[in-house]
């Protein structure tokens, strides 16, 4: 799951201080599930905005609408038919669906709303942790399943580092430390052998793991 935040809505204020109609559109996806894009997100950034704009007597023109997905043509089709009345789109979707919408909509502005932060997990309710940083070539068989590009905080494909103390990371004293994850998993596993095999670099300058990537399947084309 994709994992946003708010953006502070002095930075959304700054964003749109001469528009005077505006579209807040929400996503139904990812944002939703981490309580940063979806409905309630919007309506309540809708709210906020209209406020503080009374306040300045510079009031704003708000359209709020949700989309199932802003990643997905399809659904950025059923703004066609008013996206022109506006002077601005505030867009709730992850960073992917900001930059879909503006390529769909090319006359009209889309500003994000939400900070893009990671690929991750739901730990508990209200709380969020990052396992993915989508590189590219995955390596999760050889790591117990626990991604070293992402639970390592300096990314190491090998590791440890040598830095690490009592299971924490030598940045953090809160942070564990993500290769003493992995050597715990594979012990667990009796898999122990693979934390000896040496990985690759990974190839940054291929569409395997550089950007920017593209996965083409012929046989859902239509």
């Amino acid at each position: 799951m994709i994992i946003g935040e708010g953006k502070p809505i002095q930075e959304i204020l700054a964003m749109i201080a001469d528009k005077k109609k505006i579209l807040v559109v929400g996503c139904k996806g990812c944002v939703t599930v981490c309580s940063a894009g979806g409905q309630k997100e919007v309506e309540i950034l809708s709210s906020t905005i209209r406020l503080a704009r009374e306040k300045e007597d510079n009031p704003i023109e708000i359209r709020e609408e949700t989309l199932e997905r802003q990643c997905d043509p399809e659904y950025l089709e059923q703004m066609r038919s008013y996206i022109d009345d506006y002077e601005a789109v505030v867009s709730l979707a992850c960073g992917a669906g900001v930059q879909f919408t503006a390529e769909k909509y090319r006359r009209i502005p889309v500003y994000p709303g939400i900070n893009t932060n990671f690929i991750g997990v739901t730990v508990e309710q209200g709380v969020w942790s990052e396992r993915c940083q989508a590189c590219g070539s995955c390596i999760l068989h050889k790591t117990g399943g626990i991604c070293p590009i992402a639970r390592c905080s300096k990314s190491l494909l090998n590791g440890p580092c040598g830095g690490s103390s009592k299971g924490k990371c030598e940045i953090d004293p809160d942070v564990e430390c993500g290769w003493q994850l992995i050597y715990d998993r594979l012990r667990e596993l009796e898999s122990l052998e693979l934390f000896e095999e040496v990985v690759p670099i990974k190839d940054w300058s291929t569409g395997r793991d550089g950007g920017p990537r593209r996965i083409i399947r012929e046989d859902l084309k239509s």
